[in-house]
């Protein structure tokens, strides 16, 4: 008895050990304070077996594109003319003449490229489809079919060919369908009106604002940058200038260079910026009660239309895959709707919302969901299992078999959800 009892306070602190708060998974990497710059991570964690004698049969996905360059040029452009001029006016220090060199390279490799694809990006989608291959290679043998779709946006394509691309090179039997257009942006990347009103409330922007307020302290990284603290005062806008070269810093991950930004930041001041960017995304894209919890069914026709494929490709018994490549606007909310493990989470209380909701975690770059559906000769039952960022996922469903969930039990929760919901 003693020994058991020895085991389980060992066990305890062990857990408590490894449970690590957000400050401190920044600390020890901080390139997770760029949010959704955040470059992806390989999965570690290893996939749970079926239960015996289910193999799986389809698999149906929604992955947002892969790294790329910042999308606006003056996300490059406003930070470099503020550097330039104070270099013309004699009032950089040293680290800010070396940061305007590192600046304007960035902005040189970005140039015309603005929101494409990064070649770390086409890998992240090759890697991702290589392990769908390993992990289903039941799904993807002889000439199944693949329907891949993509928005419109050209890094979104890019990253549908190079999935596409990879399972090819594995499997050149493979019948693959490409698709993007116009016709499937209803559901592949929804413009919400109501979504949108929600986040013009007067609320919402003053929430905004005072996050900005909390967060925002430039006043250590304006000083190691210039000379002249009245010149800062007068002519730099210190807030906007430390946030735009944050972004720079934290979206150079994804680019295959050894310079870096990051320095210029404390580890404090990387977390405070994170969590402007964490507190943020809650409240716009999030399940935010700020917002009424409304946001994530933005992503109705999203989950609508794969939960009617899964009907049209169970009844058919094919082994068949459906791929489709968007954004982490849409992702985002989806994982909040489906309430995969603690993405619906809803707090008033915005100081503690990084106890359990942790944006990196959900939309790094290429972050994905991926339902797997498996099926026993003769049963009838089809069982799913969602992978999210390649990890099991919790549903917000009972089972006896977690993670595998059974199908009629998954699809009646989320068409009941969907059908409860009133604007």
């Amino acid at each position: 008895m003693k020994r058991f009892i020895l085991l389980t306070v060992l066990c305890c602190l062990v857990l408590g050990m490894s449970a690590q708060t957000a400050k401190e998974e920044i600390f020890a990497d901080i390139h997770r304070s760029a949010a959704n710059y955040y470059a992806y991570p390989a999965p570690t964690a290893k996939l749970t077996a079926p239960p015996a004698g289910y193999k799986p049969f389809y698999l149906s996905s929604y992955a947002r594109h892969g790294s790329r360059f910042l999308i606006d040029p003056n996300d490059y452009e406003k930070p470099l003319e503020v550097l330039r001029e104070a270099d013309r006016d004699g009032v950089l220090t040293e680290l800010g003449k070396k940061t305007l060199c590192v600046l304007d390279s960035v902005a040189r490799m970005a140039k015309g490229r603005y929101g494409e694809l990064t070649p770390l990006g086409a890998r992240q989608h090759k890697g991702i489809a290589e392990r769908m291959y390993r992990n289903f290679p039941e799904i993807f043998k002889e000439e199944i079919k693949v329907d891949a779709r993509s928005t419109v946006v050209i890094r979104c394509i890019l990253s549908m060919m190079s999935e596409c691309m990879q399972l090819q090179a594995l499997n050149p039997k493979l019948q693959f369908t490409n698709d993007a257009s116009y016709h499937d942006m209803y559901y592949m990347n929804f413009s919400d009106p109501h979504a949108k009103e929600l986040r013009q409330a007067d609320e919402v922007v003053a929430a905004r604002a005072a996050i900005r307020e909390e967060h925002v302290h430039p006043e250590r990284l304006m000083k190691a940058l210039f000379t002249n603290a009245d010149y800062v005062k007068w002519k730099v806008d210190a807030g906007k200038l430390m946030t735009l070269l944050f972004d720079v810093a934290g979206n150079m991950q994804s680019l295959d260079t050894e310079l870096e930004l990051y320095s210029l930041f404390t580890k404090e001041e990387c977390y405070d910026l994170w969590q402007v960017s964490n507190k943020n995304w809650y409240i716009t894209y999030g399940p935010s009660p700020l917002t009424k919890g409304e946001i994530p069914f933005m992503e109705a026709n999203l989950l609508e239309n794969i939960l009617n494929m899964v009907d049209a490709c169970v009844v058919k018994k094919e082994n068949y895959a459906t791929l489709r490549f968007g954004h982490e606007s849409c992702l985002l909310p989806l994982a909040c709707l489906l309430e995969l493990d603690d993405c619906a989470y809803q707090t008033a209380n915005l100081d503690k919302l990084d106890e359990t909701w942790r944006n990196y975690n959900i939309f790094p770059m290429a972050c994905n969901v991926q339902f797997v559906f498996y099926r026993k000769k003769g049963s009838g039952d089809v069982l799913v299992k969602v992978l999210f960022n390649e990890h099991e996922a919790k549903l917000p469903i009972e089972s006896e078999l977690a993670p595998y969930y059974k199908w009629k039990d998954v699809e009646q929760y989320y068409r009941n959800k969907l059908a409860g919901y009133k604007k």
